[in-house]
């Protein structure tokens, strides 16, 4: 009998203990923070905060603009075939950040008629996003993407970057036409434009053109006509127009800070002493040795050499690292690095598409005969002195005067009696140094143009035979998880490696 009263009273305690247990379970497992519904306003500023951080800044090696001694943080300028992995991370990233994140927005607005300008904005800003992933990885998942919370669909098809490059040109075109001034915006919740809808139609337009000088040889009668389409529309042409995130800040969470300046500083640069730089990185030589011989006053703005403890600026103690290094120089502390008071300022703004590149973009329209508003030379000078003017924007330190930009353009003529090539690689030198530090960007038109004429850094152990990479590798993720799509993708596009190219690059 007490063997039962035992037992039974033990099932009576444990019922007890879990009854208690059950009722306090929802409220320990239900996030605070969090909400069943999209809040539209929220949403779409942590997309973009999500959208500006995604960048692969292992491009800025690939363009030769950094390097490090290290094999690891070196990947992007030496190749290297056991870092392959590091190519994984735009993809990875953006899914479930800010594709589902803007996915989300567009899902809890679209059938509000008074949410129209909220709308555009969105779509503009997934099309950003997605051409920036595409034109990393060429086929992705697109029309089936963000389904996995909606339909269920955890297993996307890859469709083919031609086809979403036609739907992306539609998104731009038909956003921008369908701003509304008597309604509502994002406001404060927008932190390029604070929902100014003539500056939106302005960035969606210049990305419509950005869109089409990629698919030159790919489809140039298509090219022509969306590049036309782009500039009929108007396109950023004024540095107050210039498509940023603003808002950063210097402390507090690591998300609102800008997220280049950040990362270079845990990366390297946060002791700025010139010596102890964590992973190993300088600016590279090719870089360096470009601004110097051009006499460029950007030099002093991007980059500075420790001396005696102190950041100099002067040109003339300026120089580059080479990527060929295997271990840490003696002389590691005369090269080359960022500025503090510039690129990694915390709070500087993250520029996404300026006043500069599009004028770069227009003199190339202009020598192809599809604009006709300026001559090439204008606007191939106007895309430099917007370069210069740019760099204001991250304080005192960036000011490069008037009398320095007129002197630098007297110097670096537009030679128009020369061939077409010869012009086009006059106008991408100056847009490698004049959209710096997007390394992204200019790693898709210099897949396109074949400018800047860079020569690859042919390191042992390299996973390109030699050569500057095309794309990047998707992450085995996919092969894993989503292996029939991913094999559909890879048949139809090519090798899953770095030297396939992908549908615009010819």
């Amino acid at each position: 009998m007490k063997r039962h009263f035992y037992k039974i009273s033990f099932a009576i305690l444990s019922l007890v203990i879990l009854s208690s247990c059950q009722k306090g379970f929802g409220d320990l497992n239900t996030n605070p923070n969090a909400s069943p519904v999209v809040n539209p306003a929220f949403t779409f500023t942590k997309a973009q905060l999500d959208g500006a951080a995604n960048a692969l800044i292992l491009l800025q090696g690939t363009m030769q603009y950094t390097t490090s001694y290290n094999d690891v943080a070196g990947f992007g300028a030496k190749y290297v075939l056991s870092q392959s992995s590091a190519s994984y991370a735009a993809f990875t990233n953006a899914y479930p950040k800010e594709v589902n994140e803007i996915i989300s927005v567009i899902n809890t607005i679209k059938d509000d008629p008074a949410q129209t300008n909220l709308l555009a904005a969105s779509r503009i800003w997934k099309a950003y996003i997605i051409s920036r992933l595409t034109d990393l990885y060429g086929d992705i998942p697109y029309t089936q993407a963000g389904k996995g919370y909606t339909d269920a669909i955890y297993k996307p098809v890859y469709d083919t970057q031609q086809s979403i490059y036609a739907d992306l040109l539609k998104e731009l075109d038909e956003s921008a036409a369908s701003f509304d001034a008597s309604k509502a915006t994002f406001g404060q919740a927008d932190l390029i434009y604070n929902g100014n809808n003539t500056q939106w139609k302005r960035f969606a337009c210049s990305l419509m053109l950005r869109l089409a000088m990629r698919m030159t040889k790919a489809d140039p009668a298509n090219a022509a006509t969306w590049a036309k389409k782009a500039i009929a529309g108007g396109v950023i042409l004024d540095n107050a127009d210039i498509a940023k995130v603003n808002g950063y800040v210097s402390a507090g969470q690591d998300i609102n800070k800008n997220p280049l300046a950040l990362n270079m500083l845990n990366s390297d640069y946060i002791r700025a002493d010139g010596t102890s730089n964590t992973e190993g990185g300088k600016f590279q030589d090719v870089f360096i040795n470009s601004l110097k011989a051009n006499k460029d006053p950007r030099l002093g703005v991007l980059a500075v050499v420790y001396v005696n403890g102190k950041a100099d600026t002067s040109a003339a103690v300026q120089k580059g690292m080479s990527a060929m290094l295997g271990a840490k120089p003696a002389d590691f502390i005369t090269y080359s690095e960022p500025n503090h008071h510039t690129i990694l300022q915390l709070n500087s703004p993250y520029l996404l598409l300026t006043n500069a590149e599009t004028n770069f973009l227009l003199a190339e329209a202009a020598l192809r005969g599809w604009y006709n508003g300026s001559a090439a030379s204008v606007l191939y000078e106007n895309g430099i002195r917007a370069s210069m003017q740019q760099w204001a924007l991250f304080g005192p330190a960036g000011t490069i005067t008037v009398n320095q930009i007129d002197t630098y353009i007297k110097y670096h003529k537009l030679i128009t009696s020369a061939t077409m090539a010869a012009q086009m690689e006059q106008i991408y030198n100056e847009f490698w140094v004049g959209v710096y530090p997007n390394s992204q960007e200019v790693f898709a038109t210099y897949r396109r143009t074949g400018f800047p004429a860079l020569v690859p850094n042919n390191y042992v152990g390299n996973a390109t035979g030699g050569k500057i990479f095309r794309r990047m590798e998707y992450p085995l993720t996919e092969q894993n998880l989503n292996g029939e799509n991913y094999k559909a993708a890879v048949a139809r596009q090519g090798a899953d490696d770095f030297l396939t190219r992908i549908w615009w690059d010819k």
